[in-house]
């Protein structure tokens, strides 16, 4: 073989392997990339969720706390202020039909 046939020969048979894997790592580490990305968006959002479930249970804690601590006459009162509407007017109900 003559030098300028050697020298394609070589380019061929090692540039073109060195070119197609690096172009391969390249194509791997971009989706690696984009996936430690939607990952990272993914815990964030976890992050807020835990973080305002942490606040709802504080507060409830809180009211738990103050009916806890507060005479007992007050306890009833306010855990009938707590229960939502439609349950106090079906207990209305249930006792005015009691009471017939």
């Amino acid at each position: 073989m003559n030098g300028p046939t050697a020298v394609m020969l070589a380019l061929v048979v090692i540039g073109l392997p060195t070119i197609m894997l690096t172009m391969a790592f390249n194509r791997f580490f971009k989706f690696r990339e984009k996936k430690l990305e939607v990952e990272a968006m993914h815990a964030a959002e976890k992050a807020a969720q835990y973080a305002a479930r942490s606040g709802e249970l504080e507060q409830r804690v809180r009211v738990l706390e103050q009916i806890v601590t507060d005479s007992g006459a007050q306890t009833a009162a306010q855990i009938e202020a707590l229960r939502p509407q439609t349950n106090r007017a079906r207990q209305k109900a249930e006792s005015a039909g009691d009471a017939a």
